[in-house]
């Protein structure tokens, strides 16, 4: 669908908000706490960006983006844009929903891995519910809607941390997360590294991975083993082919050399855009989106990054 870009506005060092609405005033579509849109770039660029106003509205979308300086195209696509622009979006997902059952909710934030979380936190408060809400910053002006948090509804319920400071003043995560009783559950997003490092302390701690939830913006160190990048071959189930994989190249180009689309967004394992069913075969997980028990299933992959331990993938296409 196509929206207009009614308000562009900075929130942090490098982070702009874009306020989203359609050309002719109508309401969007519903979205829940925890939602992404797909936002059309141009020449078949597609990024995601998670929706950070409350999930109550449907006059707007509001969505932060960070300048990467090592960006593919879509952050500095996306801040190329000015105010009044049309563009093309897809209808909200969301892959990182809010527990119903949850007693207490622990939302941690890293960077621009806020915006799913500041949502989060304002559905929660909404309705009442018991919940905490960590931020890490490198320092001040890198906390993107600072100001949102300083709200009434949300002050009593946030800390921030910044890495600029004395190491006591820094976040604690073994006090964070301490308590991994039942009912409680626990959100992580941000970069890569700041996510391994919050599952880690959350595994040391005996939390229950049910009740981890966590979602990438960027690709994390991959998975699997750095010299299982040889040759193999995917068989295509439904017509019977048999495609050549090479050294070093990924499944999804193999496809596209043989004719085979298969839609692809970011190539990095983050979005779940290309996830195929694996028929037979043992795949080499390298992306972060599947999760831990998704992965030992072994029923399905994604294309763009992961590999084979088996010399052949049956691929339901």
């Amino acid at each position: 669908m196509k929206v207009r870009i009614t308000r562009k506005f900075a929130v942090a060092r490098n982070i702009s908000a874009f306020e989203l609405a359609d050309p002719a005033g109508a309401s969007l579509p519903a979205f829940s706490a925890g939602a992404h849109i797909d936002v059309h770039l141009g020449h078949g660029l597609i990024r995601q960006y998670s929706l950070c106003n409350s999930p109550g509205e449907q006059h707007r979308y509001l969505i932060g983006v960070l300048l990467e300086p090592a960006s593919r195209g879509g952050s500095s696509a996306m801040h190329s844009l000015p105010e009044g622009t049309l563009i093309e979006i897809g209808v909200p997902k969301n892959h990182f929903p809010l527990s119903q059952d949850a007693t207490h909710s622990i939302l941690l934030a890293g960077g621009i891995g806020v915006t799913p979380i500041l949502s989060m936190a304002e559905r929660l408060a909404h309705t009442g519910a018991s919940f905490e809400l960590h931020y890490c910053t490198r320092e001040p002006d890198r906390a993107a809607f600072r100001e949102r948090f300083d709200e009434a509804h949300l002050k009593g319920h946030t800390r921030l941390y910044f890495d600029n400071v004395p190491l006591a003043e820094r976040i604690d995560l073994s006090k964070v997360l301490r308590d991994p009783e039942p009912g409680k559950h626990l959100y992580v997003c941000g970069p890569g590294g700041f996510i391994e490092v919050v599952l880690d302390q959350a595994r040391q701690l005996g939390w229950n991975s049910a009740s981890v939830h966590r979602e990438y913006f960027t690709a994390a160190p991959a998975s699997g083993s750095t010299d299982a990048d040889g040759p193999f071959q995917v068989k295509l189930a439904r017509s019977g082919r048999i495609v050549d994989v090479g050294a070093g190249q990924t499944v999804i180009k193999a496809l596209d050399e043989a004719g085979v689309m298969v839609a692809t967004s970011c190539e990095e394992g983050v979005c779940g855009t290309c996830l195929t069913r694996v028929l037979s075969g043992d795949p080499d997980h390298r992306d972060v989106y599947l999760t831990e028990d998704e992965r030992r299933a072994n029923d399905q992959f994604l294309p763009c990054c992961s590999r084979s331990k088996s010399p052949m993938l049956v691929l339901d296409l």
